[in-house]
């Protein structure tokens, strides 16, 4: 909404424009009318819009054409004031005035009209039979009123009026001649409606009317009064109302006559509610609040986002087979002005055997676009309405900054659940294979992704010490000339070689101590295509040795050509050496011998996953038979369990910071 709004008048000599604005001003008629009045200002807080107005008079005795045509240019409504009695003044508004303005005016952004029928008193008959054809001739005239400065008779209206025009205006919601709405208006209010649809069947129950209601208008209708506007809709239409809930139709239909009825002021309180500008188009301020990011802090979805999002799935996941079709996708996003999504998506997150994106699939995208580019997020939480379904100031309640890497490193540990670890090496050493594993793709599945449709990135949940976390993987392109700073910003390194290429380690060996070797973050050396025959590196030192003189973990044997599905050890190791930097865990083997392989034993013991299990069921199903309530066995499990996992919690952390 505009900060201010600009009235200008203008007309033929002595038809009382000054009069008029003189009149508004003392409440009654002046005595003496000087030839112009000074441009007065009106504060917010005495206008019905709460919006100051400034009001300013034209004299054609006291200005030239060039001011008059600056004053034109300036002004956010224009009224054009004839004498009732008067009819050459009359004639003058479409013969002169009105070309005058359109020529002064941008044919894309004209200024609405008003026409002023002033002297009212003087007369016994209404002009509005004159008056009618010519605001059917034209546009950009939004109404017409008939007043009288000397009785003031609809002063104040007419400013109302002029206020509203700006405010509110017909023009970008409404055709007159084809008494329809306009395509950018259906399309906001459809948004809207999609929006406010909560349970997405295509009807708005009294449930989400109340909500929308309440969203809008910060009150909720009364019972009676829902049962009327629909009862309005019924009769004017048959499909407006269906199991008594409103369709869009009627939805549309409803907003149709708010504006016929001029009650624009209705609709255009729904749009700005709900983000839209004068010219139907989401604000800026409202897709990209501001949120601030300082350096070495990482963004991240908290809880109400990913309740938010998990809400939008199974609104749209209509089989209930806990992934997304490309029809259910495509219907998520037609709130959108855009598809968002990619083919890449489906190479990015896990995906059903159908390659549909699951719900764990879809949760890790958002926390992807949140990690990576978090104005971009909000402006897809905008789209979806979250921060007013969740009653929040803007989207930027949803992301959670975190804390400064260097403080977690100081304090040895962090809150965050999003680890980023770039995978680095060179052509053909096997990093693609690396990441689509990752998501659970075999070899074989992975020679059927199109080349247009492969992704650099790889996103998925793992699991360390109990604790859900997000992995992702980025693929950096084999530049070992340059490195970018994104290239080299990360949790955790990981630097692959394919064991089959004799040249291939040395790029790894390069790019470890032209940038890793005197950094913090960890490093891992992946034997890839381990299924293949080893060849020596042409390397001065074999990956066995030089892991052995940097101190780094012996290379890891990795290979995606398995008929099984994928092992996923190597991606906890990583999330681990990611979230505990310093403690050095002194292999990632299945040794059964260092700490960590024999804490991953304990936590694989089949009494804490019978424990897991039931607890889980407890906490997601919400309910349970009471035999198992009452069962002492179950209840003593269960208090084992937990006592075991907090002492090897403890014991675990401080293993690690021994290791160190």
């Amino acid at each position: 909404m505009r900060k201010d709004v600009r009235i200008l008048l203008v007309g033929e000599p002595k038809v009382g424009k000054t009069s008029l604005i003189m009149s508004l001003v003392s409440e009654e008629f002046p005595d003496e009318v000087p030839l112009r009045a000074e441009e007065i200002t009106i504060p917010a807080d005495v206008t019905p819009e709460r919006v100051p107005t400034h009001i300013v008079d034209y004299s054609e005795a006291e200005q030239s054409d060039e001011q008059l045509y600056q004053e034109i240019s300036k002004a956010n409504v224009i009224c054009i004031v004839y004498s009732v009695n008067n009819k050459k003044s009359i004639e003058k508004v479409t013969s002169h005035w009105i070309p005058l303005i359109n020529d002064r005016t941008d044919k894309d952004s004209r200024v609405p009209l008003i026409l002023v029928g002033n002297k009212s008193d003087l007369v016994e008959h209404s002009s509005m039979e004159t008056i009618l054809p010519i605001m059917n001739q034209y546009q950009d005239i939004e109404t017409c009123v008939e007043c009288s400065a000397k009785n003031l008779k609809n002063i104040s209206e007419l400013f109302y009026y002029a206020q509203k025009a700006v405010l509110h205006p017909t023009g970008p919601l409404y055709c007159p001649e084809e008494k329809e709405l306009k395509p950018s208006c259906i399309k906001a209010l459809t948004r809207i409606f999609k929006v406010s649809d909560l349970d997405n069947d295509g009807i708005l129950n009294d449930n989400e009317l109340n909500f929308f209601q309440r969203t809008c208008f910060n009150t909720p209708l009364a019972p009676q009064a829902l049962e009327d506007v629909k009862n309005v809709v019924r009769r004017n239409m048959t499909d407006g109302v269906k199991d008594n809930g409103l369709t869009l139709k009627g939805f549309l239909f409803l907003h149709t006559l708010f504006i016929q009825r001029g009650r624009h002021e209705t609709t255009w309180t729904v749009l700005r509610r709900f983000g839209y500008d004068d010219d139907l188009e989401l604000t800026q301020e409202y897709l990209f609040p501001m949120i601030k990011i300082p350096p070495d802090c990482t963004t991240e979805l908290n809880h109400n986002a990913y309740l938010f999002l998990q809400s939008v799935f199974d609104k749209h996941d209509k089989d209930r087979d806990c992934a997304l079709s490309p029809e259910e996708v495509r219907d998520l996003f037609k709130v959108f002005p855009y598809m968002p999504w990619g083919p890449d998506v489906n190479n990015t997150v896990c995906t059903n055997e159908q390659g549909w994106i699951t719900y764990q699939g879809y949760l890790s995208q958002w926390t992807l676009t949140t990690y990576l580019d978090v104005q971009r997020s909000l402006e897809y939480l905008g789209y979806l309405g979250y921060s007013i379904i969740y009653e929040q100031e803007s989207q930027a309640a949803a992301i959670t900054v975190t804390r400064n890497k260097r403080i977690d490193l100081q304090k040895k540990q962090t809150q965050r659940s999003v680890f980023r670890c770039n995978v680095l090496g060179a052509r053909g050493s096997g990093k693609s294979g690396f990441l689509q594993t990752f998501l659970g793709k075999n070899l074989q599945q992975q020679r059927r992704i199109r080349e247009d449709h492969k992704s650099f990135y790889a996103i998925s949940t793992t699991y360390v010490y109990g604790q859900e976390k997000y992995l992702l993987l980025h693929e950096v392109m084999p530049d070992f000339d340059f490195l970018s700073e994104a290239d080299l910003a990360c949790d955790v390194v990981c630097l692959v070689y394919d064991i089959n290429n004799p040249r291939s380690f040395e790029y790894c060996a390069k790019v470890y101590k032209q940038y890793f070797i005197d950094s913090k973050t960890p490093c891992v050396v992946i034997a890839a295509k381990s299924d293949l025959h080893e060849v020596r590196q042409h390397y001065s030192l074999s990956p066995h040795e030089f892991c052995r003189k940097h101190k780094l973990h012996p290379p890891q044997p990795f290979t995606c050509n398995m008929t099984d599905a994928p092992n996923k050890d190597i991606y906890t190791r990583l999330t681990t050496m990611a979230m505990y930097p310093h403690a050095r865990l002194r292999c990632m083997c299945a040794c059964n011998r260092c700490t960590y392989c024999l804490c991953q034993n304990l936590l694989k013991l089949e009494l804490l996953r019978n424990i897991k299990a039931q607890l889980r069921r407890v906490v997601f199903n919400r309910h349970m038979a009471q035999a198992d309530l009452k069962n002492s066995t179950f209840w003593l499990r269960a208090s084992v369990g937990a006592t075991v996992f907090a002492v090897l919690g403890f014991a675990m952390y401080r293993a690690l910071l021994k290791q160190r």
